[in-house]
């Protein structure tokens, strides 16, 4: 490229624009994720899920990140609904989303039976908010005392719809398998359960109400971030995202997700486009010198952010199988609404202090989401497993092995086999990229 290009790129990336639409998504993100915590909390989320299990499941990596006890839980938890609050009323952004972004992700891993792709997402923007220069235009002080608030260099909102855009474009991409599009699974399954809905129920419970939907959701997902990007098309777009988003928030237990979504899609409006909403704005600074800068440093940070959001999710390919079966590569990569599974597992023991194998049985001993999540996730198989050899070492036992007895059916399949029922799953390193050869091959290509 030549240099007058790569100046005139960025010119565009460093023009100053109005800063309303970054206030309204701080805001409106802020109230969502207080909205969110409280929810939680009202719930009885956080005894149920964080204080009532003997055991934890964790991330790789994350190993280190354990509950706290119940006092200091509850004040996490505190913080966290203050600094969402804080970011609403644009109270010291920056220090507002760090608090946020610390407690959230916290409590985000100390559970991995719990992982939804929507907590990542938060977990994303909440960082982002920390470090893009947001903070200077969007204070309360600023907008309840009518001053000029600062303009907000272009790239601020270029980097943001790309990142938007990976979200979509990904989640689509991971629907291009044969599962989602020619047998229209799990889809099909799923709206099994709205047959008793008067008139529509019987719409749902068609075949080829199910294909639609597939079809119509990979279709979305790939190409609605272009639509919102063009000018020309993107009030329809948006409307079709409302509309897309709420559906599917209507027919799925998929928590805040959709309205993320929603939210973030309005990153792709005219910068000024709540002024025609809310006429109290104060006026925007953006003359000749506002904010005409896109220091080395975020640039720097940007280029590898967006390299690591594009590369991250294909790691999958890395790893022989298909990834909806093994899951390896699974989580952080958009891959939303693409699998059903059930499962049983129970463990085979042995040690110098058995005579006999002795069977667990980890249903009596984890609560039910733990064990739901354990049947069919293998990383927490393998790590439960380590789990149950700590726990004999301390009782004493020496030599132990272990091995696993788990089923697993996929998306309407026979239930299989799904662990190598010869491997001791003990010997088997638990912090690895490796793929796992312990797990079994699907035997059965198709779902029906």
């Amino acid at each position: 490229m030549t240099l007058m290009g790569t100046k005139s790129i960025l010119n565009r990336l460093t023009s100053p624009k109005d800063p309303s639409s970054l206030i309204f998504f701080r805001m409106a993100f802020g109230l969502l994720m207080f909205a969110s915590t409280l929810r939680f909390v009202i719930y009885g989320w956080v005894t149920d899920l964080l204080l009532q299990p003997n055991f934890h499941f964790s991330y790789f990596g994350f190993r280190f990140v354990e509950t706290p006890p119940e006092s200091i839980l509850w004040m996490l938890f505190i913080i966290m609904a203050m600094a969402a609050l804080a970011l609403f009323y644009g109270f010291k952004t920056r220090l507002s989303a760090f608090a946020f972004f610390l407690c959230f992700t916290w409590v985000e891993l100390m559970e991995k039976a719990m992982y939804l792709n929507h907590y990542y997402l938060v977990s994303l923007i909440a960082f982002l908010f920390i470090i893009l220069p947001t903070h200077v235009s969007h204070s309360l002080n600023s907008i309840t005392q009518r001053k000029t608030i600062h303009a907000t260099p272009n790239w601020v909102y270029v980097f943001l719809r790309l990142q938007v855009a990976l979200v979509y474009f990904y989640a689509g991409f991971a629907k291009l398998n044969s599962d989602w599009l020619l047998y229209a699974e799990p889809l099909y399954t799923w709206l099994q359960n709205y047959l008793h809905w008067p008139v529509i129920g019987t719409l749902l419970n068609r075949i080829e109400t199910a294909y639609l939907m597939s079809w119509a959701g990979a279709v979305f997902d790939l190409t609605i971030w272009l639509f919102l990007w063009w000018p020309k098309t993107r009030n329809g777009a948006y409307a079709l995202c409302i509309f897309f988003h709420f559906t599917v928030w209507c027919l799925f237990p998929i928590g805040v997700f959709s309205w993320v979504m929603m939210l973030a899609a309005t990153l792709f409006f005219a910068p000024n486009w709540p002024r025609h909403l809310f006429k109290a704005l104060p006026p925007s600074h953006q003359g000749p010198n506002a904010t005409r800068h896109f220091p080395k440093a975020l640039q720097l940070f940007c280029s590898l952010w967006l390299v690591f959001q594009l590369l991250f999710p294909l790691r999958y390919l890395l790893y022989p199988g298909p990834v909806n079966w093994t899951e390896e590569g699974f989580r952080f990569s958009w891959r939303v609404m693409l699998t059903e599974k059930t499962g049983k597992i129970e463990y085979r023991v042995q040690s110098n202090k058995i005579q006999n194998t002795v069977r667990i049985y980890p249903r009596q001993r984890l609560e039910p989401f733990q064990y739901r999540m354990l049947c069919t996730q293998w990383d927490m198989m393998l790590e439960y497993a380590h789990h149950l050899k700590n726990e004999l070492q301390k009782e004493g036992h020496q030599n132990i092995q272990i091995y696993a007895d788990a089923f697993v059916s996929l998306n309407g399949r026979a239930s299989q086999r799904a662990v190598d029922p010869r491997i001791d799953l003990t010997a088997v390193p638990i912090n690895t990229w490796q793929h796992a050869k312990w797990i079994l091959p699907l035997e059965q290509e198709n779902p029906r």
